[in-house]
C-alpha cells in the first residue's frame, strides 16, 4: 500500500528541476559512458535498448512523488540494461529514502543495487574486477541512502520550525486580541457605570423640575446649577474614558476604592436618594476587591434613582479576609401610580455587575422579595 506523502516534503522550484536533472545527467553520463564499448560488442541493439529504456526513465522520474516506492522499483529494474537510467534511479532512491521510511528504502535499494550490479557485470571491462564494481554499486546506494536520510531529516526539522513559528504568531495574535476585547470590555464597563450613574442623576433633577409647581426663580435656578454640574461631571467623564481611547497605552485614571464608598453615598443622599448603610467589614479591603465593591454599589444605587425614585435602598455589607465579601442591596418596588420620571435602562447595569463579581470571582443574583427588590453579590477575599 503506498503511503500519502510526509507533508514536510517541500515544492520543488524550476531552479529545483534544473540541478537534479543536471545531476541525474552527470550520473548518467559517468555510468553509461565506459559501458559503450561493452555494449556495441554485444550488438548494436542493447545500446538502442539502453537509449531508449534511458529516455523513459528520465520522463517517469518526474512522477516519483506521486507513487515514490512504486517508480523507484521500476527504475532501478531498468537499470538492468540500461546505464543512462542510473541517473533517473538513483534520485528516485533518494526521494524515497527522505520518507524514512524503513521497509520501503530496504526494498528500493535492494532492488537497485542488484539490478545496478548486473548491469556492471554485463559491461564491466577486462580488467574490472567483480569487487571493484561491487563496492562501486554499493557506495552509490549506501550513499544515496544516507543523503536522502539527511534531507528527510532537515525537511522536518524545518518544518517543525517553521510551525511552531506560525503556531506562536497564531498565538500572540490571539493572545493580543483577547487582551484588545478585554481592555474594551473593561472601558465600555467603567463607561457606563460612571456615565449611568451621573446621567440618572441628571435625569431625575430634570424630571422633577417638570413636577413640581411651586419653585421659585431661586429654587428654579438652584436646580438648574445641580443639571448643569451634573452634566459637566458627565462631560468630564467620558473625556476620560475617550482619551483612553484615542491614545496608544492610555490608561484610565486612578479608580475608586472601599474608602471612597462613603463619599458615593454622601453624593447619592444629597441627590435626594435615602440610603441606609450597615457595613460590617472591620478587615481593611484590598484596592482590588474594593473598586468592585465600589462600582457594584454605585450601579444599585442608580438602578434605585431609575427604576425607583423616592424609595428607600438598604445595603449591607459583611465578610472577612481568607472567606468572602457579600453586598445586599434592597429597595421597596415603586407603588402604581401615574408616571413618573425616570432614566430608561437597557439592562446592561447587572449585565455589568455580574461580570465584575464573576472576574472577582464571586457572582450576582437579584430576586424580588415579597414588595422589596433584593441585588446580592459577592466576591472571593483571599487571605
Amino acid at each position: 500500500m503506498q503511503h500519502p506523502e510526509p507533508e514536510y516534503q517541500p515544492r520543488l522550484s524550476t531552479w529545483s528541476h534544473v540541478w537534479r536533472l543536471v545531476v541525474m545527467l552527470a550520473v548518467s553520463g559517468v555510468t553509461w559512458g565506459p559501458a559503450i564499448d561493452p555494449e556495441q560488442r554485444i550488438g548494436d541493439w542493447f545500446v538502442v535498448l539502453d537509449v531508449v529504456l534511458g529516455a523513459v526513465a528520465y520522463v517517469l522520474v518526474f512522477f516519483r512523488r506521486r507513487r515514490p516506492v512504486a517508480v523507484a522499483i521500476v527504475l532501478g529494474l531498468t537499470t538492468t540494461v540500461s546505464g543512462i537510467a542510473g541517473g533517473p534511479a538513483l534520485l528516485a532512491l533518494v526521494s524515497v529514502a527522505t520518507r524514512r521510511r524503513g521497509r520501503e528504502i530496504g526494498i528500493v535499494a535492494s532492488v537497485g543495487f542488484a539490478c545496478a550490479q548486473q548491469y556492471g557485470m554485463v559491461t564491466r571491462g577486462p580488467d574490472d574486477s567483480v569487487w571493484l564494481v561491487l563496492v562501486l554499486n554499493a557506495i552509490a546506494t549506501g550513499a544515496a541512502v544516507g543523503w536522502g536520510l539527511y534531507l528527510g531529516s532537515r525537511r522536518e526539522l524545518l518544518w517543525g520550525l517553521r510551525n511552531r513559528v506560525d503556531r506562536a504568531e497564531a498565538e500572540q495574535a490571539l493572545r493580543i486580541e483577547q487582551a484588545r476585547a478585554n481592555e474594551r470590555q473593561r472601558i465600555a464597563r467603567e463607561m457606563h457605570d460612571v456615565l449611568a450613574h451621573r446621567i440618572s442623576q441628571i435625569s431625575m433633577h430634570a424630571g422633577a423640575l417638570g413636577f413640581r409647581q411651586d419653585l421659585d426663580a431661586g429654587g428654579m435656578r438652584a436646580s438648574v446649577a445641580v443639571i448643569q454640574e451634573k452634566a459637566h461631571e458627565a462631560l468630564a467623564d467620558l473625556r476620560a474614558v475617550l482619551g483612553v481611547l484615542r491614545e496608544s497605552g492610555g490608561e484610565l485614571a486612578p479608580q475608586p476604592t472601599y474608602a471612597d464608598l462613603p463619599g458615593l453615598l454622601v453624593e447619592a443622599r444629597a441627590a435626594g436618594t435615602a440610603v441606609e448603610v450597615d457595613d460590617r467589614i472591620v478587615d481593611e479591603v484590598p484596592d482590588v476587591l474594593g473598586r468592585t465593591v465600589y462600582r457594584i454599589v454605585q450601579e444599585g444605587v442608580t438602578n434605585a434613582r431609575k427604576h425607583a425614585p423616592g424609595q428607600r435602598l438598604s445595603v449591607v455589607l459583611h465578610g472577612a479576609a481568607g472567606e468572602r465579601l457579600d453586598v445586599t442591596m434592597r429597595n421597596p418596588l415603586p407603588a402604581p401610580g401615574p408616571l413618573r420620571p425616570a432614566a430608561p435602562g437597557a439592562g446592561l447595569g447587572l449585565v455589568g455587575m455580574s461580570e465584575r463579581a464573576e472576574l472577582a470571582g464571586g457572582g450576582l443574583e437579584h430576586r424580588v422579595e415579597g414588595r422589596d427588590f433584593v441585588l446580592h453579590a459577592w466576591i472571593a477575599w483571599p487571605a
